[in-house]
């Protein structure tokens, strides 16, 4: 019977796998052909040499990669900043405050995106400037802060909120105990926040339509001009360069994931002989709550000390 089972999840997985790729496969495929149409009539890297040639989009790949950059980093910073202070929320001003950062991510990206352009062009009159560059980047930090929130906020969970204060008993300053135990802490959270806002600027083509003005290009729009004109064999090789940008991404989150299991498992080890090696103690001599008899610090784990100490 599980075999069965077993045969039949493969098979189930390997249909689902060809529907969701085979046309991606297509794309790539006819990318190296010759002809114009579906017909093939030989491989070439020619499409590929005038689309690096063009520089309409090599101008458009330039405004795509800095957006993406640029709003995935300030929406790191603006994001882990929102989450520790969600963090320090309680009940149900936290539950609220949270729940109000997801509204973001749920609403559909023409909602925002006519919101953030009624808004653009409202400050324009008052303030007497165009949609463009900046008005893009705001508004990809925009919906990308909560995915960041999103991110971080299951590690400020798991974490222990006496480490703080155990860092600054240790010798650090407040400074010190921040940035070397607390983003510590949280820097797998931070990573995955960051790839996952970089991956969502990259690709994004709704909001940055109703945002980017009359002169602004970036790589989405510069497709969709190009295909809206006319079907061209260079606005069929992008899009699968994106997939590949953002398979890419995913792999690297994919891989920090692993690692940061290894990590855990380790540290979980680490604490059960931590917890059995402080039970011997106990029972061998009365416990200090900072430092054992034998010299060891068996009150906080070493990671936490060798970050205050070096």
């Amino acid at each position: 019977m599980k075999k069965k089972t077993g045969i039949l999840s493969k098979i189930y997985i390997a249909i689902l796998l060809i529907f969701l790729y085979s046309p991606i496969a297509v794309l790539i495929f006819y990318s190296f052909n010759n002809g114009k149409t579906t017909v093939w009539k030989g491989f070439t890297f020619k499409w590929y040499v005038q689309l690096f040639r063009d520089d309409n989009i090599m101008n458009a790949l330039w405004n795509t990669v800095i957006i993406a950059v640029l709003a995935s980093v300030f929406a790191t910073i603006l994001g882990t900043a929102a989450a520790i202070g969600i963090s320090n929320f309680k009940g149900k001003k936290r539950m609220l405050i949270q729940n109000a950062s997801n509204i973001p991510i749920i609403s559909p990206d023409i909602v925002m995106g006519v919101s953030l352009m009624l808004l653009f062009t409202t400050l324009g009159v008052i303030f007497n400037f165009e949609m463009g560059f900046f008005t893009v980047l705001i508004s990809h930090i925009c919906f990308c802060v909560p995915f960041v929130v999103l991110n971080v906020m299951p590690r400020i969970k798991r974490m222990d909120q006496s480490i703080y204060d155990a860092a600054l008993d240790l010798g650090c300053n407040q400074w010190q105990a921040f940035y070397k135990v607390i983003i510590h802490e949280l820097m797998p959270g931070i990573f995955s926040g960051l790839l996952m806002s970089f991956t969502y600027s990259l690709d994004d083509f709704i909001i940055t339509y109703f945002t980017r003005g009359a002169k602004f290009q970036n790589l989405s729009i510069e497709i969709y001009s190009m295909t809206h004109r006319r079907i061209h064999r260079k606005s069929t090789l992008f899009p699968h360069c994106l997939f590949l940008a953002v398979l890419i991404v995913m792999v690297i989150i994919n891989l920090r994931d692993r690692h940061e299991e290894k990590v855990q498992e380790k540290e979980n080890l680490y604490f059960k002989n931590f917890i059995k090696g402080r039970l011997r103690n106990e029972k061998n001599h009365q416990h200090c709550p900072c430092i054992c008899n034998d010299g060891n610090m068996c009150g906080l784990p070493f990671r936490l000390r060798r970050r205050c100490f070096g």
